[in-house]
């Protein structure tokens, strides 16, 4: 029997490797700007076109690298950051494990130019599916840039599972983000397609933060400062008033190495109990600085989990840093039996100091002059005069004599009792007698065969669902507009979720009369909500499509009706009188598909006579 078992070849390796480091174009960003941070870079620029898939350009002032290191930096495992196994464990680097350009150069045309500030030249290497093309020396800058053309050239099936440009373009956005936030001493830059979607200078953490999110977001952090023994702590939390309905905002580094971790994710939504709305997240941008022998950060191919030594403490430290932040900036309510506040001397009063009262004396003053005067008016004669009484009488002249004629009361016309029109269209004393409302969330019908039992925010979700579809098919939304515009705060990545379905949206009576960097103003919203809603509307809307982005338009359309008739439909919990009843009803009956939600839920049950017969049995 001849041998079955058998070495793989050095580009069918590197190809699957790359399968795990590099899953789309924001995985190629993500190690090729951990790579310019590591050769000590201070201004790091990237160039992407058509979301990554044509190709990702990283620009570097750093080191830069020798003609032997730019040609063993493409082997597989080559790397300068470790010598043996226990220096895994004392990592003060991003990459370590000299995969990351192996992987890329397999699935990708590759063009590396690097130049070191001993050398007069540089090197370019071009490399396709990890053969070499080309090594030559040419004239570039100190430092390295990197050109990845055609990911996935040459494995179709994994570039047939990219998603749309609009949700690659957000993955790219994601890791830049999280790369620029945890090193604030490094200047970024990101364009795409020519368009400047980023320009960070050099600034700290605070102002980093801002310049990614907005400038309205520096109102909404509070500071979280805490040394320990075990763990060091700094960053910012967003106040309970601003919390978000997605989990965008939210950054842990560990480091200066972003991660995800559920845990230490639950500490600070637990130190925020009874401070947030149902289903909201909190904003965080928290940066943990370890021993790095107290981490290991090589238990996940792309190095955002990283498993701890001592969680619990870690987890209460983190928990009691934030309780007392929030209670030291007075966002959260705290309880001091030692002082009294009204003893509090107030800021306005603190740097003032206090004026002698002056006093006044009137040396004329007589207390004996006001009793003589007012003798005086009844005694001295002249001085009080008895002023005539009005003539109230001649208000009542003429009335006793309209009263005496005669009315014809047939002449009369009064108005008409009937209830011409209802916002419903159907009378109350109608729906009295077929609907009624049980526990504010079920609506009861009567059936000639028994009963009819609806979940009224499904029945709802389900009439505005197809309302919205057809006004954005046809266009015939009505829009009510409103005499002061509304401002409305976003981030930059909400911004371009916003462009995305901008047109969308004015189908279903939005009306955008600016859109800037950090702002939208709107003039005009659907005539179906308030504009106390269109806030909370808008954020439950980016949330939803910040899970998934559609890139044809029916889907787009049908994400966009399902997202706002589930938010602007009445909640369990709300009265409705019976006409509001008896309306959702008969609107129900009236749609294509009445017994499904939008979300494939059931909408109503029905309880037959021979059941509650049975019932009785």
């Amino acid at each position: 029997m001849s041998d079955l078992i058998q070495l793989l070849p050095d580009h069918v390796a590197n190809q699957i490797a790359a399968g795990e480091v590099v899953q789309r174009p924001a995985s190629v960003i993500k190690e090729l700007l951990e790579n310019s941070i590591d050769a000590k870079a201070s201004r790091i620029q990237v160039i992407i076109k058509d979301a990554g898939k044509t190709l990702v350009q990283v620009i570097d002032d750093g080191k830069g690298m020798s003609v032997t290191d730019a040609r063993m930096s493409f082997e597989r495992h080559a790397t300068s950051k470790i010598k043996v196994a226990d220096d895994l464990f004392s990592l003060q680097t991003k990459g370590f494990r000299g995969e990351a350009l192996a992987s890329i150069a397999a699935i990708a045309h590759v063009e590396l130019k690097t130049k070191t500030e001993e050398d007069e030249i540089g090197t370019c290497i071009k490399i396709e599916g990890s053969q070499i093309g080309s090594q030559e020396a040419c004239v570039t800058p100190e430092g390295t840039s990197i050109s990845v053309k055609n990911l996935f050239y040459n494995i179709p099936a994994r570039r047939n599972f990219l998603k749309s440009d609009a949700v690659e373009t957000r993955h790219i956005i994601d890791e830049f983000q999280r790369v620029a936030l945890a090193h604030p001493d490094i200047s970024f830059s990101l364009v795409h397609n020519g368009n400047e979607l980023f320009q960070l200078p050099t600034a700290n953490f605070r102002q980093r933060i801002t310049n990614i999110f907005g400038g309205k977001t520096n109102e909404k952090l509070v500071p979280v400062e805490e040394d320990t023994g075990i763990v060091q702590i700094s960053g910012f939390v967003g106040k309970p008033e601003f919390a978000k309905k997605s989990r965008g905002e939210q950054f842990f580094f560990v480091n200066n190495r972003f991660i995800k971790s559920a845990y230490l994710n639950h500490a600070v939504v637990a130190s925020f109990e009874g401070l947030l709305k149902d289903k909201s997240y909190p904003s965080y941008f928290l940066y943990l600085k370890v021993d790095p022998k107290s981490i290991d950060i090589n238990i996940h191919p792309t190095k955002t989990e990283i498993k701890f030594d001592d969680e619990h403490a870690l987890y209460a430290i983190l928990k009691s840093a934030i309780k007392h932040s929030l209670g030291q900036f007075n966002v959260a309510p705290i309880l001091d039996f030692e002082r009294d506040s009204e003893l509090d001397t107030p800021y306005d009063y603190k740097n003032k100091e206090a004026h002698v009262p002056q006093v006044e004396v009137d040396r004329n003053f007589n207390p004996f002059q006001a009793e003589k005067d007012f003798k005086s008016k009844f005694t001295g004669g002249n001085s009080y005069k008895k002023e005539k009484p009005a003539q109230w009488e001649s208000l009542y002249s003429g009335l006793q004599s309209e009263t005496e004629q005669d009315i014809d009361i047939k002449q009369i016309e009064f108005e008409s009792e009937e209830v011409t029109g209802n916002l419903f269209g159907a009378r109350e004393e109608e729906a009295e007698k077929s609907t009624f409302q049980l526990h504010k969330k079920y609506i009861v019908s009567t059936l000639k065969s028994g009963l009819l039992v609806i979940d009224q925010h499904r029945a709802h979700t389900r009439v505005l669902y197809e309302e919205l579809l057809k006004n954005i098919t046809v266009s015939a939304a009505i829009s009510q507009q409103l005499l002061f515009p509304l401002r409305l705060q976003f981030n930059h990545q909400e911004i371009e979720m916003l462009k995305e379905i901008k047109e969308s949206l004015e189908q279903t009576g939005f009306i955008f009369s600016e859109v800037k960097k950090d702002e939208v103003e709107i003039s005009g919203i659907p005539n179906l909500i308030s504009e106390s809603e269109v806030a909370i509307l808008l954020e439950q809307l980016l949330a939803d499509f910040e899970k998934d982005l559609p890139d044809n338009g029916f889907s787009q359309t049908d994400l966009l009706a399902k997202s706002l008739a589930n938010s602007m439909a009445v909640r369990s919990g709300t009265l409705l009188n019976s006409a509001e009843q008896q309306h959702i009803v008969n609107r129900l009956f009236a749609c294509k598909e009445p017994a499904l939600s939008p979300f494939n839920k059931t909408i109503f049950t029905t309880l037959s006579v021979d059941e509650l017969d049975k019932k009785f049995a």
